[in-house]
């Protein structure tokens, strides 16, 4: 597969949906770096015994931010989308949840 098709492809889902690829990943990438210091800081607050609620609600919006951009902003995405998004974000915070449990549990 040449790579313009793939491009092409790419940047015609943004035209069929209402949603600028670009502005999604750049929302997507440039959230892990956030997501990253606070899941830090929510072990950091674990272990010392202070609040974790702000830090996992914003741990949590990092998490979540690219795709809802694509929920406000997106137009005629197929429901199969959203319960993909739904499935990504379940798995995720399993994912994110076990690894936190795993990190806490080193001290």
């Amino acid at each position: 597969m040449r790579w313009e098709t793939i491009q092409n492809w790419f940047f015609g889902l943004g035209e069929n949906y209402g949603v600028n690829p670009l502005i999604f990943g750049a929302i997507y990438v440039g959230a892990i770096p956030f997501f990253s210091l606070s899941i830090g800081w929510l072990i950091r607050n674990y272990r010392t015994g202070k609040s974790i609620v702000l830090p996992a609600f914003l741990a949590m919006f990092f998490f979540i931010s690219a795709y809802i951009y694509l929920i406000f902003a997106g137009k005629n995405v197929p429901f199969w989308v959203y319960g993909a998004v739904v499935a990504m974000i379940l798995f995720g915070a399993y994912s994110t949840f076990k690894k936190i449990r795993k990190q806490i549990k080193e001290v």
